[in-house]
C-alpha cells in the first residue's frame, strides 16, 4: 500500500484488472489537505485472492482491515471503477466506517445478464487458455480517444502493470463484479458526503449513469478530460479535484 500526504484519510481503491499503482501519478503530484491511502485488493499487487466465493463485501473485508492497520475509525473511501463497486460494497458491509465517498468511473447498478455473461467468459478464458493476455488486449479501450492518439505510452505503461497480475485474480474479481447487487438503495439513504467523477471520453460507463449516480448522492458529476481511467490520465486534474471535494466538506 503506498500513502502520501497529511491531512484527511482517504482512501482509494484501484480498477480491475490493475492494482494500486494506478494512483501513482496522483501520489507523484500530492493531494493539498489529503493523506492518500491506497492499498491492493482483491488480490491483484501484493493482496491476497479471498479465500471465498467471488463477492465483493470479501474485497470490503480487506478494505476494513486496511481502515483497522491505519488506526482509521472512520475514512473517505472511494475507488475507480471496480474500487467504486468495493466502496458500495463497503458502505452495505460497516456504513459507520465510511465519512465520505468517491466515486470515479463508476455505476451504482448490478449487471445485467449479458455483462454477467461476458465477465464469466473472460474469467473462464483467463483461466482455461490465454492467462492475463484477455485481459490485456481490453486496455487500450479503457483510455479516452485521445489518450490512445497522444499519448500511447501511457497506454502501454498500463498494459504492462496488467501483465503482472494473477490470473486467478482477474477471474475472481470478474465473478465478484458479476454478483454485485444494485447499490441505489445504500447510496440514497447513505448520508455521507459524495464526489461522483467521471471521464469525458469514458467508453465504459455512459455519462448518463454517472448523472443518475450523482443524483442518488445529491452530487452534480465533475468531468474531467479522461477515458475511465481518470486518475491515471488525468492525475492533476483529479487531485485538484480531490482536494477542492475535501477542503470543501
Amino acid at each position: 500500500m503506498r500513502i502520501s500526504g497529511d491531512g484527511t484519510p482517504l482512501v482509494l481503491l484501484h480498477a480491475h484488472p490493475f492494482d494500486a499503482r494506478m494512483f501513482d501519478p496522483v501520489h507523484d503530484g500530492g493531494v493539498p489537505g489529503v493523506r492518500l491511502l491506497t492499498p491492493d485488493v482483491a488480490g491483484f499487487g501484493s493482496s491476497a485472492v479471498p479465500a471465498t466465493e467471488p463477492s465483493l463485501e470479501s474485497v470490503a473485508r480487506q478494505v476494513l482491515a486496511v481502515l483497522d492497520a491505519e488506526g482509521l475509525g472512520r475514512a473517505l473511501v472511494g475507488g475507480v471503477s471496480m474500487g467504486g463497486y468495493v466502496a458500495m460494497a463497503l458502505l452495505r458491509l460497516a456504513p459507520r466506517r465510511v465519512a465520505g465517498l468517491v466515486l470515479t468511473a463508476t455505476r451504482h447498478t448490478a449487471d445485467d445478464v449479458h455483462a454477467r455473461e461476458r465477465r464469466e467468459l473472460v474469467a473462464a478464458r483467463v483461466l482455461a487458455e490465454e492467462g492475463v493476455a484477455a485481459a490485456v488486449a481490453g486496455v487500450p479501450g479503457l483510455h479516452g480517444a485521445r489518450t490512445r492518439a497522444e499519448r500511447p505510452a501511457l497506454v502501454t505503461a498500463a498494459e504492462a502493470l496488467v501483465r503482472e497480475q494473477r490470473p486467478e485474480a482477474v477471474a475472481w474479481a470478474q465473478r465478484a463484479m458479476a454478483a454485485r447487487p444494485d447499490s441505489a438503495r445504500d447510496l440514497a439513504r447513505a448520508g455521507v458526503p459524495a464526489l461522483v467523477v467521471a471521464g469525458a471520453e469514458d467508453e465504459v460507463v455512459a455519462a448518463g449513469e454517472s448523472q443518475a449516480l450523482a443524483a442518488l448522492v445529491g452530487a452534480e458529476p465533475v468531468v474531467l478530460p479522461a477515458g475511465h481511467l481518470v486518475p491515471w490520465e488525468a492525475p492533476a486534474a483529479y487531485a485538484a479535484v480531490l482536494a477542492g471535494w475535501v477542503a470543501a466538506r
